[in-house]
């Protein structure tokens, strides 16, 4: 029951322009996917904060959809939603930003309208492009924030994996092994999807990544990062004025979202055996 993902709502977020943390226009794209969230009968938890950036303090918010299961057990599916910031360009962002958040939009509706064993959590991150360079001080700021809020509230053991996406949308889709990444779990996503035929996609050549999920690894949770970040020739359309709507596809967003239910089903009916034993 997966529709073809993330035309609609990408194209809706892109026509807002530039969004990056902090801006009037990062608050209208939070209201369109609280919007949308909810007509899919999903409620989203605005996660307010305020981040000490190189620029100074910058509030920020996170948004969290969560969706009853059977079990406490917690798995995030999770991507980020805010455009990093450019002063030479209108940096729009259809991939780097805007994919991920249609993509969680697509997988909300279909885990909102399915019995699930699992409870999870749609987590939007704001915060993830760094203001300069990556540092412990700089970019990373939504999923920081989160594994600090969820181990001070005691809830960061509930979590037993996480599913990262950024930059899907790729026309030309190409998603590599993140050598950062928990290796049982990149293991059963990249061999699910060699199973549904689309091993031409999920690549075995290795790649490291400094995404949203390493605060999460660097706190003990199993956690896989699912990010093309080989987008256009030699890479010329990321973080470029030419990362727009024309160079990417709904059909990369479904594929992505076809391997990731049939992951998550296979997390699933690993559970329901460990429980058995």
């Amino acid at each position: 029951d997966l529709r073809p993902v993330g035309r609609g709502p990408r194209h809706r977020l892109v026509a807002l322009g530039p969004r990056p943390s902090g801006s009037p226009a990062l608050a209208k794209a939070r209201a369109e996917i609280i919007r949308q969230l909810k007509q899919t009968g999903v409620t989203a938890e605005e996660d307010n904060f305020v981040a000490s950036s190189p620029f100074g303090s910058v509030p920020m918010t996170n948004l969290i959809a969560r969706i009853p299961g059977e079990r406490p057990q917690i798995v995030i599916l999770a991507g980020h939603y805010e455009t990093k910031r450019f002063d030479g360009f209108p940096f729009i962002g259809a991939n780097d930003g805007g994919s991920s958040a249609a993509f969680l939009i697509e997988m909300a509706r279909v885990l909102a309208h399915r019995k699930n064993s699992f409870t999870y959590w749609v987590v939007f991150f704001d915060g993830e492009e760094a203001f300069q360079q990556f540092s412990e001080t700089d970019g990373l700021f939504g999923s920081r924030h989160l594994v600090q809020k969820l181990t001070a509230g005691g809830e960061l053991s509930r979590v037993h994996a996480m599913i990262l996406v950024d930059m899907i949308g790729d026309a030309k889709l190409n998603v590599y092994r993140d050598m950062n990444s928990t290796p049982w779990l990149t293991d059963l996503v990249f061999g699910t999807a060699r199973r549904l035929n689309y091993g031409q996609h999920f690549l075995d050549e290795q790649r490291a990544y400094e995404d949203d999920h390493i605060p999460f690894i660097n706190a003990g949770v199993s956690a896989v990062d699912l990010l093309d970040l080989d987008y256009g020739p030699n890479n010329r359309y990321w973080h470029t004025a030419q990362d727009t709507i024309d160079k990417c596809s709904p059909a990369s967003l479904t594929i992505v979202g076809r391997v990731v239910l049939a992951a998550l089903a296979e997390l699933e009916r690993k559970q329901e055996g460990e429980k058995r034993e």
